[in-house]
């Protein structure tokens, strides 16, 4: 048989197709329907929502005048409603919103390696880089769901109970009512920042301890354990390079003109928590033994 004649009576062998494998925004998507289905993500936005409220309507005028002379923005709290949710960045900023970002932080990753279910994740022609990569991007975001969602609930509630009027900033400059409520929202985006930090300290927690509790206790315990630090006598070299420290650091945006020094230490200091968290989580996590539990 001829060479033409056996090209043309061969029959070409179908081709083995390969399970096409999801892109990271894929799997990304899927870690946040996998947040909205769980009980436990409304428990740190409740607490978020709940606290402004409590705030505005709970509020002393008194103690808030007594308290002027430490804070220009509680002298101004019933002048202006904008000055509520700079009170509440203020204090929710050191512990509340950290722990409700630690709630999902710590355990993205150890819920499911407890479970077992994450070789079935893996499963998907999915590697492991992608699903951890996912389970990053879905506690950045419900960190920083937490953080807007506090600012709009304080800045609601405030300029319905004092008004949309002018604040004076940090400097003792008047800042008029628009350009105050640009700023606020940027400086909650400054804070993300070193929350970013602390989720990423979350995730490296969620992948080692492979324990839920232990991930979020021990995630808001560091930062805990940062803040004493920072109040020991003797180790005031140390605080500027404290992650604790630059939960202040928005406020060099509420100053006239604006400060841009903090912001700028924040974010190189930040990445150096960041980075090497992020890092080791990944290192931890490619060799971790998905199929034995």
């Amino acid at each position: 048989m001829s060479a033409a004649a056996t090209g043309a009576g061969a029959v070409a062998a179908p081709a083995r197709s390969r399970p096409r494998r999801p892109s990271t925004l894929t799997v990304y998507r899927w870690e946040l329907r996998k947040l909205v289905s769980q009980k436990r993500t409304y428990l740190g936005l409740g607490l978020i929502v709940i606290l402004p409220l409590f705030f505005v309507t709970f509020q002393d005028v008194h103690h808030h005048h007594d308290r002027g002379a430490q804070s220009i923005f509680a002298a101004q709290i019933t002048q202006s409603g904008l000055a509520t949710p700079v009170l509440m960045l203020t204090f929710l900023s050191v512990f509340m919103l950290p722990l409700v970002a630690s709630l999902v932080a710590g355990d993205i990753v150890a819920n499911e390696d407890g479970n077992g279910t994450l070789k079935t994740i893996l499963t998907r022609s999915v590697d492991r880089g992608q699903v951890l990569a996912a389970k990053a991007m879905a506690a950045f975001t419900y960190g920083m769901l937490a953080v807007f969602l506090s600012a709009v609930v304080a800045t609601v509630a405030g300029i319905a109970s004092w008004g949309f009027h002018d604040v004076v900033s940090l400097s003792g400059t008047v800042v008029p009512a628009g350009e105050a409520l640009a700023l606020v929202f940027a400086a909650n985006a400054i804070y993300l920042i070193p929350l970013a930090a602390v989720v990423s300290i979350g995730v490296l927690l969620s992948v080692v301890t492979r324990n839920s509790a232990a991930a979020v206790v021990a995630t808001i315990g560091s930062v805990i354990l940062l803040d004493i630090i920072s109040g020991i006598p003797g180790l005031e070299g140390a605080r500027p390079y404290l992650l604790t420290q630059q939960f202040e650091a928005w406020q060099g945006l509420l100053r006239t003109p604006t400060d841009w020094a903090p912001v700028t230490h924040s974010i190189w200091l930040c990445a150096l928590y960041a980075v090497p968290s992020l890092v080791a989580a990944y290192l931890v996590f490619l060799r971790r033994d998905v199929a034995g539990g």
